[in-house]
């Protein structure tokens, strides 16, 4: 059996459809840009002394940590640049989803805070997924590009 309505005809208040749909594009772009700046602003500090990190990236069993704290700081830092003008923007989402995925695991598992101790880094490992599954919209620098990934 299918369903041939339209999503507007299933709105509970139909006439808002058009509100919807004009401000659905900027609402992503503002989701993508405020996530992009928020993860500049948390990967700042690292890129700023990008060996800082260290002792916690060899805490959690990535080895060499020279390696992998710089690492750390350009994905975050640069990572939530990209994302945030739309450009390269599923690399750097999925770069940034894992590097959040790794912090659920610290927060929930290492330092054994369960889900409240992890719950902003499942919404940001989510936030940065969607990205990295829908790309940039046309509101981005891959768009003015006419290329993405």
């Amino acid at each position: 059996m299918s369903d041939f309505t339209s999503p507007r005809d299933r709105l509970f208040l139909p006439f808002l459809g058009p509100v919807y749909s004009s401000l659905s594009e900027s609402a992503e772009t503002l989701l993508r840009l405020v996530a992009g700046l928020l993860l500049v602003t948390h990967g700042y500090g690292k890129i700023l002394n990008p060996f800082g990190a260290v002792g916690m990236v060899e805490g959690l069993g990535f080895y060499p940590g020279v390696f992998w704290s710089p690492l750390l700081a350009a994905t975050e830092f640069f990572g939530g640049i990209l994302v945030a003008i739309g450009l390269f923007t599923r690399p750097a989402a999925i770069a940034s989803a894992i590097v959040l995925a790794v912090t659920v695991y610290f927060h929930w598992i290492v330092k054994a805070e369960g889900i409240g101790g992890a719950e902003k880094s499942i919404l940001w490992t989510a936030i940065m997924l969607y990205f990295a599954v829908r790309g940039a919209n046309g509101q981005s620098v891959d768009a003015r590009l006419g290329r993405q990934f």
